[in-house]
């Protein structure tokens, strides 16, 4: 039963657009609408798109609809794949986990125990695959779908295998590392598409409802066109892994992946995507070229950068601002701001958004306490996957990787010109053979040499006097 005052769900979400809009034209007192020579009235909010040509999820809902029983396996059991399983499970009836694999077994091993103790879900011997090949035969193993969570090089070699064997694909974001991991994922998006399959990707964002609600309102024109935003990923160090004695190379990396440039494309494209991503997804625009710089000043193992700063030019000349950085004891901000000719918008993770005028008055901003109101699932990592399941029983079309892609090459763009120091372009970096992944990959010992922190421009040379 509902409380007294309360609105349902979905008069929550419809009112709070109408009073977003009533609050636009509200502002200025009786200048609430342009008048046109002829006398007639046009509208003071000219949306950039018109409503039915720009996808929106379904988010009125806090599992998804019941229908056929699907079979998950789950492709990297370390913590986002132990995650994303328990997401899956929590975001619909109906659903289950039949299959685990991952390149160390004692993750296999941790993740069953999980999903036994908290869920009943008995994960058998023959169906916890282990090793570097492991996914083949997961995928091989009878499920409907396959939530990919292993370190990002690894990502487009299972979306593909995952998109031949005719199953539905969760990709957690990034979903490549490098140009070429991002022309396996276009290309495999496109035979997704093709065979109606449904991919998700864990840019969560896309279903986290104050962010929906936020594109809804700038596609509506509330604070004009867009001419420019700024992003940032600034926070403290991520984990680490000491070696251990015993550890092969290979071994120690992938236990340490988060800060090795092989296997995570180095923060700004692990972490800082999400943010990267905001603005490509509001703006609908592609860059055209970066330019940027970083250094290592903390970070304890690996081959990456802790700190980045890019500019990026977009196809239509407007400029973003990038920055991150993984560095304690620095002012953080996690957040991303967009400017337009009529307003600002300004978002962040905990649910905050907000949209001004050019003077600085409040036009609309989200309520997180309405929200939590109306709904009990309020968490985007679960959304995504009531939206992914609703997708596959509903038979409606879904395929996310091709639009993340955009956005992981330009987070790959602004690394390489931070990497060299060079400007780098759109289509310089999509045609690049770039490729990170090591030719003697195994899990025994590598050549650690060739992982070797980079450095941007030339020595300094003295000029002969």
């Amino acid at each position: 039963m509902m409380k007294k005052g309360s609105i349902s769900r979905r008069s929550f979400l419809k009112s709070s657009a109408a009073a977003g809009a009533l609050g636009v034209i509200g502002t200025g007192g009786a200048a609430t609408v342009l008048t046109s020579c002829d006398g007639g009235k046009e509208p003071a909010i000219k949306p950039l798109k018109e409503p039915g040509t720009y996808y929106i999820p379904d988010l009125d809902m806090d599992k998804a609809a019941d229908g056929k029983e699907l079979k998950a396996g789950v492709i990297g059991c370390g913590g986002r794949g132990s995650g994303a399983a328990f997401n899956w499970l929590n975001a619909a009836d109906g659903v289950t986990i039949t299959a685990l694999c991952d390149t160390f077994k004692e993750r296999v091993d941790s993740l069953a125990k999980r999903l036994k103790e908290e869920k009943e879900i008995d994960i058998p011997e023959n169906m916890r695959f282990v090793g570097l090949d492991a996914y083949k035969q997961l995928i091989d193993s009878g499920v409907d779908v396959v939530i990919v969570a292993t370190p990002p090089n690894f990502r487009p070699i299972h979306f593909e295998y995952a998109t031949q064997k005719n199953k539905h694909s969760f990709l957690e974001k990034p979903i490549c590392v490098d140009p070429a991991g991002y022309r396996t994922i276009v290309a495999t998006a496109k035979q997704a598409a093709a065979k109606n399959l449904r991919v998700i990707t864990g840019t969560q964002r896309h279903h986290q409802r104050s962010y929906v609600e936020s594109y809804k309102k700038i596609m509506e024109g509330m604070i004009g066109e867009i001419t420019g935003g700024v992003v940032y990923w600034n926070g403290g160090k991520l984990w680490h892994r000491d070696r251990q004695t015993g550890w092969t190379d290979a071994e120690w990396m992938i236990k340490d992946w988060v800060n090795w440039k092989w296997l995570s494309g180095d923060h700004i494209v692990e972490q800082h995507v999400h943010n990267i991503d905001v603005f490509t997804w509001f703006s609908g625009l592609k860059p055209v070229s970066a330019v940027g710089f970083g250094s290592r000043q903390r970070r304890v193992t690996g081959d990456q950068f802790d700190n980045f700063s890019v500019d990026f030019v977009m196809e239509n000349g407007i400029h973003l601002h990038s920055m991150c950085r993984q560095i304690d004891g620095c002012a953080n901000n996690v957040s991303e701001f967009i400017q337009g000719t009529k307003g600002t918008w300004w978002g962040n993770q905990g649910r905050d958004a907000i949209i001004k005028d050019l003077q600085g008055n409040v036009l609309w901003s989200w309520d997180k306490a309405v929200e939590d109101e109306n709904y009990k699932q309020v968490d985007p990592y679960t959304l995504e996957h009531v939206n992914w399941i609703n997708a596959i029983r509903q038979n409606k079309p879904l395929e996310q990787a091709s639009e993340t892609a955009i956005s992981n090459m330009m987070a790959i763009m602004g690394r390489e010109s931070a990497y060299t120091g060079k400007e780098t372009t759109w289509d310089e970096m999509t045609a690049s053979p770039l490729d990170y992944m090591p030719e003697d990959l195994n899990l025994g010992k590598m050549d650690m040499s060739t992982f070797t922190v980079p450095v941007a421009g030339k020595a300094y040379v003295p000029r002969n006097k």
